[in-house]
């Protein structure tokens, strides 16, 4: 069996998941055959696996990390917040049930069972297994239903380690509040990481080393804060930052994508490719002024779209968004966004809310109906035809990859791509005619699909025609800027984590 660590965090945004993938690549890199995995997620980026299972996103850049393809052991219990209808239960892959919070709490014995069954099978593949926590461990309301933290580190038998985030502020109060809420379970805790550090970590020595004092256990690290790092967010609490410019930091922004931010925002890192081009400038925004002054305008995935449609409507966006198509200016959907470009969506089961029918914005042709199946899988396209938007710039027609997650099916003026989809929930899918395009408007169930460079650096490309300005050369290579953003990090991670004591905690 496996040998486990487990990086737990004092709460949300700590950075748990970025340094378990930075442990990921530094384990790789020592030839360790490593894997990640976190038992329970809850987060409204996911990925799909070659089998067509959903799982949380950050597991798929940690797999990504350590060098292993990613599958839904990684993730066993993803759990997707819905709103009204509280959360979307996936359990190994698979939509399980919709459950209000204290349903999913009655659940547990049976979540657990799947996290402790995924864990097993994981162990046996590879000899090490890094863990993520969720939240803190030390949420005292919460112990009694925890299937994440404290009882999985004690299941895999993995040494803990504790991180705060010093940058929110009360850092010492927050690791010390932690192990003394704990209790006896703070014995798991081998030692305490702080991260998000800005300027001379001197200045913490004498809290450091009162911080060891009062609760014996060692400080390990301080980790400093990284500035645009460029690899994909697991939540929201970003969206503003700007990918840096690929190997041009300082290029001058010409072209201006503006994401539309939606309360129920999901999979909103298939927009960060755009911001690698050398002259783009990626922002979430309700501006109407900077909705009706882009360049491009998107509307992103929604694990809630009716809601965020009538939020929409409320604040009369759907009417800047097509005073902004009236202009020519490029108006895309994804997913759930492309589902509020249509004429209609129908939801005869109340799938997502109590409307059985409501209107679009109306720039695509299609209409879609929410099913109770959910149709997960990677895919490869390929344009059906021309792509004639802004300008006449060139968009690649060759193979497209990229993936799939929706409840709803649309129909209409669709063929904007022949789709192969390789597995799927939905019986007897393979090969089908899929997304829309009207005027200056588009919209595709693909996500990922900006990460094909040759298509995203046409669609660039197309952008700066209409303004008039030339083509760019070549375009960036999203993969391996990943690959460099990954290698930095774990360079920071080794370089400022005692990485000789995490090997001693975890037996190597």
């Amino acid at each position: 069996m496996a040998k486990a660590l487990m990086i737990q965090g004092t709460g949300s945004g700590a950075g748990k998941s970025l340094i378990v993938s930075a442990l990921c690549r530094i384990f790789r890199d020592r030839s360790v055959r490593v894997a990640p995995f976190k038992g329970q997620n809850m987060a409204l980026n996911s990925y799909i696996t070659l089998d067509g299972g959903e799982i949380g996103r950050a597991q798929a850049l940690q797999a990504e990390a350590a060098g292993v393809i990613p599958t839904v052991d990684m993730n066993p219990v993803l759990l997707k917040a819905s709103g009204e209808t509280g959360s979307q239960v996936i359990l190994r892959g698979r939509v399980f049930a919709q459950m209000q919070a204290r349903e999913y709490y009655g659940f547990r014995k049976e979540a657990w069972e799947e996290v402790r069954q995924a864990y097993d099978r994981l162990s046996r593949q590879y000899d090490l297994i890094i863990m993520e926590g969720a939240g803190s461990p030390a949420e005292i309301n919460l112990r009694d239903c925890d299937i994440v933290n404290m009882p999985a580190a004690k299941y895999a038998k993995a040494a803990v380690v504790l991180v705060g985030d010093i940058d929110k502020g009360g850092v010492f109060a927050s690791l010390y509040g932690t192990v003394k809420l704990l209790g006896r379970d703070s014995r798991y805790i081998r030692a305490f990481l702080i991260n998000k550090f800005r300027g001379d970590a001197e200045i913490l020595r004498p809290g450091l080393t009162m911080i060891e004092e009062m609760t014996g256990k060692r400080v390990i690290g301080v980790l400093p804060y990284l500035y645009d790092l460029g690899l994909p967010e697991e939540d929201g609490l970003s969206l503003q930052k700007r990918i840096p410019a690929a190997g041009n930091p300082s290029a001058a922004v010409t072209v201006k994508v503006v994401v539309v931010r939606l309360r129920h925002i999901s999979n909103f890192t298939d927009f960060d490719p755009l911001a690698c081009e050398e002259d783009v400038e990626v922002i979430y925004s309700q501006n109407p002024v900077d909705i009706e002054n882009a360049d491009m305008v998107i509307v992103p995935g929604s694990k809630n779209t009716v809601r965020d449609l009538l939020l929409l409507r409320e604040a009369g966006l759907d009417e800047s968004i097509r005073r902004a198509e009236s202009k020519g200016i490029q108006v895309m959907g994804m997913c759930g966004g492309y589902q509020m470009l249509g004429k209609k969506i129908f939801d005869p089961h109340r799938v997502e809310s109590s409307h059985t029918e409501i209107d679009g914005i109306g720039l695509l042709s299609i209409e879609t109906v929410f099913r109770k199946e959910k149709t997960t899988c990677q895919v490869e396209a390929r344009l059906a035809g021309r792509f004639p938007l802004a300008g006449n710039a060139a968009v690649s027609s060759g193979g497209l990859r990229g993936y799939e997650i929706h409840m709803g099916t649309s129909e209409g003026d669709t063929g904007l791509f022949s789709v192969k989809r390789f597995s799927s929930g939905e019986a007897g899918a393979s090969d089908v005619s899929e997304g829309s395009m009207n005027g200056n408007s588009w919209g595709t169930y693909i996500h990922g699909i900006f990460e094909n460079d040759s298509f995203r650096h046409g669609i660039v490309n197309a952008l700066r025609a209409r303004k008039g300005l030339p083509p760019l050369g070549s375009p960036a290579r999203y993969a391996e800027i990943k690959e460099r953003a990954l290698d930095r990090l774990a360079a920071v991670v080794r370089g400022h984590v005692d990485m000789k004591f995490i090997e001693e905690i975890i037996g190597l």
